[in-house]
């Protein structure tokens, strides 16, 4: 049963920042994390046509990496950010470098979507943003069709892992722009659902990883 409700909403400061983070938000990543993008969507097949969900799209710098095969759902919480992957598409589009795609304004956390509705979903740089990343995973579980997968790319602290100084600062940062204390270990023993499959070190000594979650 689709999720109807909003819990970004809750947080109106993070809503603002990336009002105001958007016209510069390809400046800020899209470089450093291009390889990482490119080996993560590699896990996305590119001989057998799909229903794919981008829960986060953000700017849409995935788009121009995924195989054109596929039929996208891209979905982000913040209107500045969406409009700017829709014009990247359009781009994209006009060179037929991508698939089709459904637009949607909506919250990770509350999935406007019937249960078991995709084959593949991509969770990019959104489980270390959203204030409650378990029920984001939880989402995309459940949205998930049985034997699905799910891909992940993201910062997270290991297990017992002191990050002192990422600590400190997170209570600023999970409130402008993403969140600094994440250990993925314990978001998905909250869906055990999900199984892991594969989890690699992408970027920044491992603090950046590569990871896809099957559902069973």
């Amino acid at each position: 049963m689709a999720n109807t409700d909003q819990p970004y909403r809750k947080n109106p400061l993070l809503r603002l920042s990336y009002n105001l983070i958007a016209p510069f938000y390809d400046a800020l990543i899209s470089r450093p994390l291009l390889g990482a993008r490119i080996q993560s969507l590699r896990a996305l097949p590119a001989d057998v046509a799909g229903k794919v969900l981008l829960s986060g799209i953000g700017t849409g710098l995935d788009l121009p990496l995924l195989p054109a095969i596929h039929r996208y759902t891209a979905l982000d919480f913040n209107a500045a950010m969406l409009a700017r992957a829709m014009k990247r598409n359009e781009n994209l589009r006009s060179s037929e470098r991508t698939g089709e795609v459904d637009w949607v304004l909506g919250d990770s956390m509350a999935l406007p979507f019937a249960d078991a509705q995709f084959d593949h979903v991509v969770l990019h740089l959104i489980l270390a943003v959203v204030p409650q990343p378990v029920q984001c995973l939880s989402e995309a579980a459940r949205v998930l069709k049985p034997g699905g997968t799910i891909l992940i790319l993201d910062k997270f602290l290991r297990s017992h892992q002191p990050a002192l100084l990422r600590r400190a600062l997170n209570p600023l940062s999970r409130r402008l722009a993403t969140r600094l204390d994440v250990v993925f270990e314990e978001v998905l023993r909250e869906v055990p659902q999900l199984q892991v499959s594969d989890d690699v070190p992408l970027l920044a000594r491992g603090w950046f990883r590569g990871i896809v979650l099957r559902n069973s």
